[in-house]
């Protein structure tokens, strides 16, 4: 319980850093200036934080199958997964929950900067599930 409680304190950190960040912006930028704004910014509260961080992927017998970068990778927990366009689509929550399945990783926030209104997902693989997850946004 104490993990889950740090990886929602860690949400409701990176969530209102991104609002802030957000504010300060607006909508209109390349998807990389939010990620190195955001990376910016959580460093200065004093979080570890990976910018593209290789992750690997594995089949379910553990071979590797290749790697893929992280756009944000917070304290081993939780990857970020950063958007800049209109709207969140399917496919970016589908993106999201392929990366944390492949990597083994249960937490990740999809958080997109491109809308007149920050949007912001949180996702979490179920551990008695491993094929199942729940938007907790």
């Amino acid at each position: 319980m104490a993990q889950f409680d740090h990886v929602m304190r860690l949400c409701d950190h990176v969530r209102q850093t991104s609002f802030e960040l957000h504010r300060y912006l607006r909508h209109g930028h390349l998807e990389k200036i939010y990620e190195n704004g955001l990376r910016h910014r959580l460093r200065k509260t004093g979080l570890h934080v990976e910018q593209q961080f290789p992750l690997s992927v594995y089949d379910e017998d553990g071979t590797q199958l290749g790697e893929y970068a992280a756009d944000l990778f917070i304290d081993w927990p939780l990857i970020i997964e950063i958007k800049a366009c209109d709207r969140l689509h399917e496919a970016h929550t589908a993106q999201l929950l392929g990366y944390l399945r492949a990597s083994r990783i249960e937490h990740g926030l999809l958080i997109n900067f491109g809308a007149p209104r920050l949007q912001i997902k949180k996702l979490a693989l179920l551990d008695d599930y491993p094929d199942s997850s729940v938007e907790l946004s």
